[in-house]
């Protein structure tokens, strides 16, 4: 199970686990960071009560100014307080906190590196990961697609944590808002936790859609065009309240 190793309480981690003689001391928890972390463990533990994981697979992480607070490593959701504040700088060094950060902090460090996102939620979603076994691209299956920027891509499969599966997955994500992880599970990102939340929760829906009307004995589900899903992009444009 990729992210599960531990209590995550070890040191000396390549991606800034560990604090080495020498380095700075950690600073203290500024409050918007407090208020972040909070928000960051309620979306994790949703994950969990959604069914999007599976113990403590998959993370979350959420960016405050030039801070990624992130899950730490094989800690229980249920586990974290206000005493367990992970967070790194964009270079990987730990900042905050003395668990170990996600294994898969290079995913998400590469995500804010190259966008604007200020959250990425990562999930190991059953429906979703089946799918990534299956296909190239999540067909067209619903217009929802438009929501995460145009077709779902899958990202070749490569090993957890590595930068490998980080660049891959950048490429994947290329002006979209989502992608799946070939034979692993999904990723995705937004301006709020509960943006890149909700596009983790469509984007499983989607594929529980492909797979459901996929299986239906001598019938093929009907899918947009590009076209269709081109206007659709337009409508969302002036989409929701407008205050």
């Amino acid at each position: 199970m990729a992210e599960q190793r531990g209590d995550g309480r070890g040191t000396g981690d390549l991606r800034g686990g560990g604090q080495d003689a020498g380095e700075p001391r950690r600073r203290g928890v500024r409050p918007e960071e407090a208020r972040a972390w909070e928000e960051l463990v309620t979306t994790a533990r949703r994950t969990v009560s959604d069914g999007l994981v599976v113990g403590t697979s998959g993370n979350v992480s959420v960016r405050v100014g030039d801070t990624v607070l992130v899950t730490p490593s094989g800690v229980p959701y249920d586990r974290l307080g206000p005493d367990e504040v992970t967070g790194v700088g964009l270079d990987g060094r730990q900042v905050l906190g003395t668990l170990v950060p996600t294994s898969e902090l290079p995913m998400h460090l590469a995500v804010y590196r190259t966008t604007d996102a200020r959250a990425v939620v990562h999930t190991h979603a059953v429906h979703a990961t089946a799918v990534s076994t299956l296909v190239s691209e999540l067909p067209l299956i619903h217009y929802m697609a438009a929501a995460l920027g145009g077709p779902v891509r899958v990202a070749p499969y490569a090993t957890y944590g590595t930068d490998e599966l980080a660049e891959n997955m950048l490429r994947a994500l290329a002006d979209r808002s989502g992608c799946l992880l070939q034979n692993h599970g999904t990723v995705t990102h937004g301006p709020t936790l509960d943006q890149a939340y909700d596009r983790t929760a469509q984007l499983e829906w989607m594929c529980r859609l492909w797979l459901t009307a996929a299986s239906v004995p001598n019938l093929s589900p009907s899918l947009l065009s590009g076209e269709q899903l081109a206007e659709v992009e337009k409508q969302l444009r002036g989409y929701g309240q407008h205050r």
